[in-house]
Protein backbone atom coordinates (compact mmCIF):
# COMPACT_ATOMS: atom_id res chain seq x y z
CA UNK A 1 0.00 0.00 0.00
CA UNK A 2 1.33 3.42 -0.95
CA UNK A 3 1.15 5.87 1.96
CA UNK A 4 0.71 9.60 1.40
CA UNK A 5 1.10 12.12 4.25
CA UNK A 6 -0.44 15.56 3.98
CA UNK A 7 -1.61 18.40 6.21
CA UNK A 8 -4.88 17.88 8.02
CA UNK A 9 -7.72 19.98 6.56
CA UNK A 10 -11.28 20.86 7.56
CA UNK A 11 -12.74 18.14 5.31
CA UNK A 12 -10.88 15.49 7.36
CA UNK A 13 -12.84 16.02 10.57
CA UNK A 14 -14.85 12.77 10.47
CA UNK A 15 -11.85 10.58 9.59
CA UNK A 16 -9.64 12.45 12.08
CA UNK A 17 -12.19 11.99 14.85
CA UNK A 18 -12.36 8.25 14.20
CA UNK A 19 -8.57 7.93 14.25
CA UNK A 20 -8.06 10.12 17.31
CA UNK A 21 -10.80 8.22 19.14
CA UNK A 22 -8.88 5.02 18.42
CA UNK A 23 -5.71 6.61 19.77
CA UNK A 24 -7.42 7.78 22.95
CA UNK A 25 -9.06 4.37 23.43
CA UNK A 26 -5.67 2.65 23.00
CA UNK A 27 -4.38 4.69 25.93
CA UNK A 28 -7.54 4.15 28.00
CA UNK A 29 -8.50 7.80 27.78
CA UNK A 30 -11.27 10.01 26.50
CA UNK A 31 -11.93 13.72 26.04
CA UNK A 32 -15.05 15.84 26.02
CA UNK A 33 -16.81 17.00 22.88
CA UNK A 34 -15.46 20.48 23.61
CA UNK A 35 -11.89 19.16 23.53
CA UNK A 36 -12.53 17.29 20.26
CA UNK A 37 -13.90 20.43 18.62
CA UNK A 38 -11.26 22.77 20.04
CA UNK A 39 -8.35 20.48 19.18
CA UNK A 40 -9.49 19.94 15.61
CA UNK A 41 -10.08 23.66 15.15
CA UNK A 42 -6.56 24.44 16.38
CA UNK A 43 -4.95 21.74 14.23
CA UNK A 44 -6.42 23.10 10.99
CA UNK A 45 -6.13 26.82 11.82
CA UNK A 46 -3.55 28.31 9.43
CA UNK A 47 -3.09 31.26 11.80
CA UNK A 48 -1.61 28.82 14.38
CA UNK A 49 1.45 27.43 12.54
CA UNK A 50 3.02 26.15 15.77
CA UNK A 51 0.24 23.56 16.23
CA UNK A 52 -0.81 21.37 13.34
CA UNK A 53 -1.86 17.91 12.29
CA UNK A 54 -0.89 15.58 9.49
CA UNK A 55 -2.89 12.68 8.13
CA UNK A 56 -1.67 9.53 6.42
CA UNK A 57 -3.72 8.11 3.58
CA UNK A 58 -3.50 4.68 2.03
CA UNK A 59 -5.88 2.58 -0.01
CA UNK A 60 -8.07 5.61 -0.63
CA UNK A 61 -8.75 6.44 3.01
CA UNK A 62 -7.26 8.03 6.14
CA UNK A 63 -5.17 5.45 8.02
CA UNK A 64 -3.14 7.51 10.49
CA UNK A 65 -2.56 10.85 12.13
CA UNK A 66 -0.01 12.86 14.00
CA UNK A 67 -0.40 16.04 16.06
CA UNK A 68 2.50 18.47 16.43
CA UNK A 69 3.30 21.40 18.70
CA UNK A 70 6.35 23.57 18.04
CA UNK A 71 7.48 25.57 21.05
CA UNK A 72 10.37 27.51 22.60
CA UNK A 73 12.91 25.66 24.72
CA UNK A 74 15.05 27.18 27.46
CA UNK A 75 18.15 25.16 26.52
CA UNK A 76 18.09 26.11 22.82
CA UNK A 77 17.85 29.21 20.71
CA UNK A 78 15.68 27.33 18.21
CA UNK A 79 12.18 26.05 18.88
CA UNK A 80 11.68 22.33 19.45
CA UNK A 81 8.98 20.10 18.05
CA UNK A 82 6.73 17.95 20.24
CA UNK A 83 5.09 15.06 18.39
CA UNK A 84 2.13 14.76 20.74
CA UNK A 85 -0.09 12.07 19.24
CA UNK A 86 0.79 9.43 16.65
CA UNK A 87 -1.70 6.76 15.61
CA UNK A 88 -2.16 4.30 12.78
CA UNK A 89 -5.39 2.32 12.46
CA UNK A 90 -4.80 -1.32 13.52
CA UNK A 91 -5.73 -2.71 10.10
CA UNK A 92 -3.14 -0.44 8.43
CA UNK A 93 -0.19 -1.16 10.69
CA UNK A 94 2.93 -2.53 9.10
CA UNK A 95 2.58 -0.65 5.80
CA UNK A 96 4.93 2.20 6.74
CA UNK A 97 2.36 4.80 7.80
CA UNK A 98 3.91 5.37 11.24
CA UNK A 99 7.37 5.88 9.77
CA UNK A 100 5.95 8.14 7.05
CA UNK A 101 4.19 10.29 9.65
CA UNK A 102 7.34 10.61 11.79
CA UNK A 103 9.45 11.46 8.74
CA UNK A 104 6.89 14.09 7.73
CA UNK A 105 7.15 15.63 11.20
CA UNK A 106 10.95 15.62 10.87
CA UNK A 107 10.65 17.39 7.51
CA UNK A 108 8.20 19.97 8.89
CA UNK A 109 10.46 20.60 11.89
CA UNK A 110 13.38 21.19 9.53
CA UNK A 111 11.38 23.72 7.53
CA UNK A 112 10.38 25.47 10.78
CA UNK A 113 13.98 25.52 12.02
CA UNK A 114 13.29 23.17 14.93
CA UNK A 115 16.22 20.72 15.05
CA UNK A 116 14.82 18.61 17.89
CA UNK A 117 11.69 16.43 17.64
CA UNK A 118 10.59 14.51 20.71
CA UNK A 119 7.65 12.42 21.89
CA UNK A 120 6.49 10.16 24.70
CA UNK A 121 5.07 6.67 24.70
CA UNK A 122 4.19 4.12 27.34
CA UNK A 123 7.07 1.82 28.16
CA UNK A 124 4.74 -1.12 27.49
CA UNK A 125 3.98 0.03 23.92
CA UNK A 126 6.44 -2.51 22.54
CA UNK A 127 5.05 -2.61 18.99
CA UNK A 128 5.41 1.14 18.46
CA UNK A 129 8.77 1.16 20.21
CA UNK A 130 10.17 -1.20 17.57
CA UNK A 131 9.67 1.63 15.06
CA UNK A 132 10.69 4.40 17.44
CA UNK A 133 13.98 2.66 18.22
CA UNK A 134 14.78 2.70 14.48
CA UNK A 135 13.96 6.37 13.83
CA UNK A 136 15.01 8.09 17.08
CA UNK A 137 17.05 7.68 20.26
CA UNK A 138 15.36 6.72 23.51
CA UNK A 139 16.16 9.05 26.42
CA UNK A 140 16.51 8.19 30.10
CA UNK A 141 13.89 10.70 31.24
CA UNK A 142 10.80 9.81 33.25
CA UNK A 143 7.67 11.93 32.97
CA UNK A 144 6.03 13.47 36.03
CA UNK A 145 2.68 15.19 35.89
CA UNK A 146 0.44 17.18 38.18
Amino acid sequence: MKVNVRPLCAADETAWRELWSGYLEFYGSSVSETVYATTFSRLVDASRPAQFGLIAEGGGRAIGLVHVIVHPHNWRVEDVCYLQDLYVAPEARGVGAGRALIEAVYAAADVLGAPSVYWLTQDSNSTARLLYDRVAKVTPFIKYQR
